[in-house]
């Protein structure tokens, strides 16, 4: 969930009453220009052929003593012949995650997929109840008695579970291999469940204090605020997206442009190749170029009969 140097910073940066830090010099702005939310007001969003209900609503409550009380949001998108659980919650509810499965006719025998927006415990603690399922850990890929598998997720493309419907994006920033899933064709048009991409709506008093990198993941917000109609957060209810830019590029893409040439150039400085160190190699022996066989085919992930 969230990293801090100490316990005395952890209580500094979620203190309710005490407003965080001033941005650097430089920072964007708080919201994209021509973008709005507000709460979507409900768990489930219906849809043709992937739906998505929030199992569990994440939180985060500081307590007086400087410690967190927190767990993440737990979702469920379900429909076609993909069942995906995005994020499993910490291991002190693996027995809830288990009633909420049974609530909904699954076992875990049912999932095909899971995927974990990133490594924090209260993302991956239930993990191990779906052995049988394709597991995504950040950019980990793997698949049955520790197979682990190529993709190209650190390059840019993403993970396609059911073309056209459904994809894992890289969204760096909280972490550095942190990734959202994408839902297209809901009822309310394409939903994105971003972990702590975004801790919840409104979330601008505290992200960046639990970011890795906080340039790179205000660049990965204002990208999955240009897609996404319906965004769940790791630790707030779900909430809505409008734009209001019209079709074409949004209005920050060209400074996004400019602010990643600019790093490219540092890296090519520095390390003679832009990365900064962010790339990943999966340990299934590939290299970041390369693509499973059904992403090459066009076929995606999508379980064969």
């Amino acid at each position: 969930m969230r990293k801090a140097a100490s316990t005395e910073a952890t209580a500094t940066n979620l203190d309710p009453l005490r407003p965080s830090p001033p941005p650097a010099p430089g920072t964007p702005p708080p919201m994209p220009r021509g973008v709005r939310t507000s709460p979507l007001g409900r768990r489930e969003v219906a849809g043709v052929p992937y739906g998505l209900r929030v199992l569990q609503e994440g939180y985060s409550r500081p307590q007086p003593d400087g410690s967190v009380r927190a767990d993440g949001s737990v979702s469920l998108v379900r429909g076609g012949p993909v069942t995906a659980l995005v994020d499993t919650g910490g291991p002190w509810a693996r027995r809830r995650l288990l009633e909420l499965l049974g609530e909904e006719g699954l076992s875990p025998e049912d999932v095909t997929h899971v995927v974990c927006t990133h490594g924090h415990s209260d993302h991956v603690g239930n993990i191990n109840l779906f052995p049988g399922a394709t597991l995504l850990v950040g950019l980990d890929l793997s698949r049955g008695d520790g197979r682990y598998l190529p993709h190209g997720l650190a390059a840019g493309r993403p993970y396609v579970l059911h073309p056209g419907h459904l994809e894992v994006t890289a969204t760096p920033g909280h972490t550095a291999n942190h990734v959202s899933l994408v839902v297209r064709g809901t009822s309310l048009g394409t939903v994105v469940v971003a972990g702590d991409l975004f801790e919840r709506e409104e979330d601008e008093e505290e992200w960046r204090a639990l970011s890795e990198d906080p340039r790179r993941q205000e660049r990965s917000r204002r990208r999955v605020m240009a897609m996404a109609d319906v965004i769940v957060p790791g630790h707030g209810p779900p909430f809505r997206v409008f734009r209001e830019w019209g079709d074409g590029e949004a209005p920050w893409e060209e400074e996004e442009e400019e602010e990643e040439e600019e790093e490219e150039e540092e890296g090519d400085a520095t390390t003679g190749d832009g990365r900064k160190g962010h790339g990943h190699s999966p340990r299934g022996g590939g290299t970041p170029g390369d693509v499973p066989r059904e992403e090459e085919s066009g076929t995606g992930d999508v379980p064969k009969s």
